[in-house]
């Protein structure tokens, strides 16, 4: 039984996150990684608690061979390899987890332990390698508004901290009432935590208050006027985007759903995705048109992604943009800021001795720096290019810096039709929800969709249609408790954690 139950956590968690849909599983999901824990060694727990990791990170990562295979043209000796190496990267940190509660339960009890070492484990592996915090728990609740209210307190590890909090109750009164039902397996060596439990049960509650007066406040407050927004899914192929002779048919599609979309008058903003744009700026002659065709004609604002470079004293940098183009010919620039290692660029690539396969399909990017907010009108734009939306900070420095808009322009064609378009986008609620700025969401190949202050979905579309979208977002200046502390919450929580492993040192916790 304890080789099935670190199992059954992982297909309860991957039952949970985007996708599969069923978010209530993160709220038990753990319980079973619990009682395996106590009852196996730590070396044995850490062991299960890897193996668990592994197998949900392999669920939910499929997507990395889809994207190597299909749009990287690498063979499967490769993006297999590749993709199960990310899944054991990120197993390793439930491998850490179950050791530290292994060790924990063999004397004391759980209930504020477990949650404090988790968050601490995912705000490393947010920075640890450039970072990849893929998919944190946390995101497991994004389509439910009326739980994830907390992030414009803690972001959303207050989330992830609320749904562990959950597991290790509902674990410990099973453990508790253990010998009242002669459940050999669950009995604990310590008695019931009355206190922590009531204590915790306090916060559960306090929090779910919280989130649904928060929730509320927020809706009446996302029917506010603003800006009249559109954005173009152009669903351009993958395969055929970047061949010669295409460009002026790709940029002739964007400019007639532009067209569609405009023909209603008081559009203020218009958003074309990710490297909708095919060519470097200004090196092509249909840049003209675009501008002939958008900003001059509808007389509004147009954000589109797009290829640039710079040339300082013959030092070239290319960069992976987002241009702002307004009436009257006013350019602004945005360039990437966190870039995908060995996507768009290739990290220590003068030590590493890569495949050729590999190397040609990798860019060649240099990293913006700057964070300042495009204006566009009466709005302030924060952008955040592709996966920057998974990184809470990005979004966090925009909006210090007065973004009252944030918009994230992506290509999720890389994904196929897979899992991760709802789990990239499930990301970007919660951006919207920890700043309280409405949010706009332009996906080549979707999905697109206009994200409330709240953290509602609003006319999200279909994968691989061409469509347009468009809604009036109101512009929100206050700024949110967790937009002016940041990550004081999981600071904390990691000096805790430190706090936790010097007892378990010192007190030679071990069975």
């Amino acid at each position: 039984m304890t080789l099935t139950a670190p199992f059954l956590s992982a297909l309860l968690l991957y039952l949970s996150s985007p996708g599969p849909g069923y978010y209530l599983c993160a709220w038990f999901a753990l319980v079973p990684l619990f009682w395996m824990c106590q009852q196996t060694e730590p070396v044995k727990s850490s062991l299960l608690g890897f193996l668990s990791g592994f197998f949900y990170y392999t669920l939910m990562l499929r997507w990395v061979t889809i994207s190597l295979e299909n749009y990287g043209h690498l063979p499967w000796w490769i993006s297999w390899p590749a993709m199960l190496l990310l899944a054991a990267y990120m197993g390793l940190y439930l491998a850490i987890f179950c050791w530290i509660i292994s060790c924990w339960l063999k004397r004391y009890t759980l209930i504020w332990v477990a949650p404090v070492i988790w968050i601490s484990l995912d705000f490393l592996r947010g920075f640890m390698f450039s970072g990849f915090p893929w998919q944190d728990l946390g995101y497991s609740q994004y389509s439910n508004p009326l739980l994830i209210q907390v992030a414009d307190l803690v972001g959303y590890y207050g989330v992830t901290f609320l749904i562990v909090l959950v597991n290790t109750v509902i674990f410990s009164l099973l453990a508790g009432f253990a010998p009242f039902f002669n459940i050999d397996s669950l009995r604990s060596n310590h008695t019931y935590p009355f206190r922590q439990s009531a204590l915790a049960l306090m916060l559960i509650s306090s929090a779910l208050v919280y989130s649904f007066h928060q929730n509320n406040h927020y809706l009446s407050v996302g029917k506010q006027s603003g800006i009249t927004t559109a954005i173009i899914q152009g669903s351009i192929d993958q395969e055929k985007k970047w061949r010669s002779g295409t460009a002026c048919k790709t940029i002739d599609k964007y400019i007639d759903l532009s067209r569609q979309a405009a023909e209603k008058s008081g559009l203020d903003l218009m958003i074309w995705p990710e490297t909708a744009i095919p060519f470097l700026y200004p090196e092509n002659f249909l840049m003209k048109k675009v501008i002939r065709e958008t900003v001059n004609k509808g007389a509004y604002s147009l954000l589109t992604g797009i290829p640039s470079y710079t040339n300082n004293g013959g030092k070239i940098n290319y960069y992976n943009s987002a241009l702002l183009i307004r009436s009257g010919l006013q350019l602004s620039f945005y360039h990437k800021q966190h870039l995908v290692p060995f996507g768009e660029y290739i990290p220590f690539k003068e030590k590493l001795k890569l495949p050729g396969p590999l190397v040609q399909s990798i860019g060649n990017f240099s990293a913006g720096e700057s964070s300042a907010p495009l204006p566009a009108g009466q709005a302030k734009l924060g952008i955040m290019i592709c996966f920057e939306s998974i990184f809470p900070e990005l979004a966090r420095k925009e909006v210090a810096s007065g973004a009252d808009l944030l918009i994230n322009i992506t290509n999720d064609a890389w994904f196929g039709y897979s899992g991760a378009p709802v789990q990239h986008m499930a990301m970007a609620v919660f951006r919207a929800v920890e700043n309280r700025r409405s949010l706009a969401r332009a996906a080549n190949t979707g999905i697109s969709c206009f994200i409330s202050p709240a953290g509602h979905i609003k006319q999200k579309t279909p994968l691989f249609k061409p469509l347009f979208i468009r809604t009036e977002l109101p512009l929100l200046q206050k700024r949110t408790v967790y937009n002016l502390y940041g990550y004081l919450f999981p600071l904390i929580c990691l000096v805790l954690s430190g706090i936790i492993l010097f007892f378990l040192a010192t007190n030679r916790v071990h069975r």
